[in-house]
């Protein structure tokens, strides 16, 4: 069977993640099956011996993260997905994959917690976990999905970033996105760019695995089982990637971490403003609240209510100008979240008292409705 390409299709999120993963190269899949996430596992079984890849079933979230990072050493374009619970167990693999730069793609269908709490509600209650889940000072590539089509388009984003950066990045669905069903498009072959990582062009011998050769930051990489013999190791090394306790060597090691993605900025944030160029009140949101968001936005400016919409694609790194550059004009903010307001604080301190900033959070097992927004934003504008 060949991939499909120019097809409008119905189809459910996570298929449409699973699909974007093959357009984007994905040929290895390690994960262990667990709500809501499944179905990204159970189409990639099928579907990736297909195209010629693999797919294996891990005794558990733990060793799923392990497989894709050695997958991806080998040049292999490797994703595993997961849920809740599953993300907490990959998060200390998840800091390997961060430090030793290993492209690599992480697929988080968030449901309600803490612990098992409700697999099968929806929740957008991990994004402080995608930002801090695992210890230590780390830069962090996460984005996030509002649509299927979005869910296909955006997979393939998430695998581009990876190997542009060497880095581990987090594709964060939410359940009501991950089971909705809409009607998208599969993109012809080479419609959507696909980025290959930066391969070295040294001989064996002198090839240093984490010297970066430009001003990306970003050091050029060998696969194993191509001749090249590299170190590596979850701790703080030198440029050859062997262990150091230098202070200057890891202090430098660290810097150029975050660096790579700092001076990628411009690649990485990405968000949606529709009507916040005159609004009174803007909404931010993201995942499948910045649908309800939508919504109202539309239905107040029929009104004629001055309200608009920041929506937020790329989660971290958080987009500060984007959200400044929206507050300026604005009179106040409401953040929507399914959580008890984990990005409430965060566009606080963005704004950094510019204009109030109000939540609207939930974290019940149900969506926030267009209604609940609403009437948040009436009750902001009274107050003006």
């Amino acid at each position: 069977m060949t991939a499909m390409s120019n097809k409008v299709r119905l189809m459910q999120g996570n298929q449409a993640c699973a699909e974007g993963a093959i357009y984007a190269g994905l040929r290895f899949y390690a994960g262990y099956p667990i709500t809501p996430s499944t179905e990204i596992a159970e189409i990639l079984a099928e579907r990736l011996p297909q195209v010629g890849g693999r797919f294996i079933q891990m005794e558990d979230e733990i060793a799923s993260m392990a497989a894709i990072i050695g997958g991806a050493l080998t040049g292999v374009k490797s994703m595993t997905a997961t849920s809740g619970p599953g993300f907490s167990l990959k998060q200390e693999n998840l800091g390997y994959g961060i430090l030793a730069e290993v492209p690599c793609v992480v697929v988080d269908v968030q449901r309600l917690g803490p612990s098992t709490g409700g697999p099968t509600a929806p929740s957008q209650g991990d994004v402080m976990q995608a930002r801090w889940g695992t210890h230590g000072d780390h830069p962090v590539i996460a984005i996030c999905p509002n649509s299927v089509q979005e869910c296909f388009n955006l997979t393939v984003k998430a695998f581009n970033l990876s190997e542009r950066f060497r880095i581990p990045v987090l594709f964060m669905l939410d359940e009501v996105i991950g089971h909705m069903r809409e009607r998208m498009v599969i993109p012809a072959p080479g419609e959507l760019e696909v980025l290959e990582r930066k391969k070295t062009d040294l001989p064996p011998g002198q090839y240093v695995a984490y010297a970066p050769v430009d001003d990306t930051l970003v050091p050029p990489m060998a696969n194993f089982g191509e001749g090249y013999r590299f170190h590596v190791t979850g701790l703080l090394h030198d440029e050859t990637g062997f262990p150091s306790n230098s202070s200057s060597v890891v202090g430098a090691h660290l810097e150029r971490l975050h660096r790579k993605v700092e001076r990628g900025l411009d690649e990485i944030i990405m968000v949606e403003e529709i009507e916040t160029e005159d609004a009174d009140v803007v909404i931010i949101a993201y995942g499948c609240v910045s649908r309800s968001a939508a919504h109202v936005v539309r239905e107040a400016r029929s009104q004629g209510l001055r309200v608009g919409l920041l929506r937020l694609i790329t989660l971290w790194p958080f987009p500060v100008d984007a959200v400044r550059r929206v507050a300026e004009g604005a009179r106040a903010i409401v953040v929507a979240e399914m959580n008890l307001g984990q990005m409430l604080d965060v566009v606080k301190s963005a704004v950094e008292g510019q204009v109030p900033v109000y939540g609207v959070c939930r974290a019940d097992g149900e969506m926030i409705a267009p209604d609940t927004i609403r009437e948040k934003v009436e009750e902001v504008k009274q107050l003006f």
